[in-house]
């Protein structure tokens, strides 16, 4: 094989190829790439000519471009900033200002604030974020509230530390982000009562847990005593119970989901994360048995398409097996990669609901 069709090759290989061939704006800002037949250098979405993957190499920015003793662009000026980065840097700007409004400001007023078009602006903040605006300001303001309940001596003092502008929002929606009422996650969470029990499944042993709210956790693996420890350092101040005769029915239940998961489980989830992790999971909840995703196109379906690190990692944190289904991410080649109990389990999953 010859050096250049070694190099095409190479070029070929990496995923930066792929953002040249569709002229991709997105990619624009993450990297240039050089033409070392012409000794130019151009910017992801160039509308010039595609050059030849042998010909073509690629650099993080336009010093390392012309310290390679390129030049730059005449129709794309790789050398100037982009409109892609001016919009991040507003995007970026925009930020606190969301977060230390009184009230968060409607989409057209930030739009009117920095010149640039309501709908344009939307979808580059949640792309660039991952969050719609609103979004973005409702988690800052729960990060806000824990911290004021932390901090403040009273719960009215943290009512008014968070924003929230009376106590009745306050308390609708509290709850709900903490996982908890304000009181017991000042307390620490020390009231807050799960109920857990082991059992078998197909897969092993499952270890199944449930507060007030509904199914918190589902975990899988061989050791029922590494189920439980998994289970302490998650609710680590939380009050675990173990499960009664009746609660050994719900475990049934949940073990025979898992053993069949085309069947549905019909049990009320108590699911907490941030505002993005509940995003990509309930995204995950939409995809059928016997079928599965990329993480890439995870990403484009809850909008976010350059967020595939921040999916990557939702799906990581998800604590509820199988009921929020992580094991139908797959790797963009179908290969199986990242799934916190075992590869073998995925596999045994993917397999099942193919067969069902």
């Amino acid at each position: 094989m010859t050096n250049p069709e070694q190099q095409a090759k190479t070029t070929c290989a990496d995923p930066r190829w792929s953002a040249v061939l569709n002229r991709d704006i997105s990619a624009d800002g993450r990297f240039v790439y050089g033409v070392i037949t012409t000794g130019i250098y151009c910017r992801p979405n160039c509308p010039s000519c595609v050059v030849r993957p042998e010909n073509a190499r690629f650099h993080a920015d336009s010093s390392a471009a012309e310290n390679a003793d390129l030049r730059p662009c005449k129709r794309c000026h790789p050398d100037q900033a982009s409109a892609q980065g001016r919009l991040r840097k507003t995007i970026v700007a925009l930020c606190p200002v969301i977060v230390t409004a009184p009230q968060v400001p409607s989409q057209d007023a930030l739009a009117a604030s920095t010149g640039v078009s309501s709908h344009h602006l939307h979808r580059q903040f949640k792309e660039f974020i991952g969050l719609r605006p609103r979004q973005y300001a409702k988690a800052r303001q729960a990060r806000r509230l824990r911290e004021a309940l932390d901090q403040s001596e009273t719960i009215t003092a943290a009512l008014n530390t968070a924003g929230y502008g009376s106590s009745g929002r306050f308390y609708a929606e509290s709850t709900q982000v903490l996982g908890m009422t304000p009181s017991s996650y000042r307390a620490g969470g020390d009231d807050t009562r799960i109920q857990f029990a082991v059992g078998d499944c197909s897969l092993g042993a499952i270890l199944v847990a449930q507060s007030e709210l509904g199914i918190c956790a589902i975990l899988l693996g061989d050791d029922p005593s590494s189920l439980l420890q998994d289970l302490q350092q998650r609710f680590t101040k939380a009050h675990l119970v173990p499960g009664d005769a009746d609660y050994m029915q719900v475990v049934a239940r949940v073990a025979g989901f898992v053993d069949n998961p085309a069947q549905g489980i019909n049990l009320p989830l108590d699911i907490r994360g941030t505002a993005f992790q509940q995003r990509v999971w309930l995204a995950l909840r939409d995809i059928p048995p016997g079928k599965t995703l990329s993480y890439a196109q995870l990403a484009q379906r809850i909008d976010s398409p350059r967020a595939v690190r921040a999916v990557a990692g939702a799906c990581a944190a998800n604590a509820i097996a199988v009921a929020i289904p992580c094991h139908r991410v797959v790797r963009s080649d179908g290969g199986l990669s990242g799934y916190r109990w075992g590869i073998e389990r995925k596999r045994a999953l993917l397999n099942s609901e193919r067969d069902a």
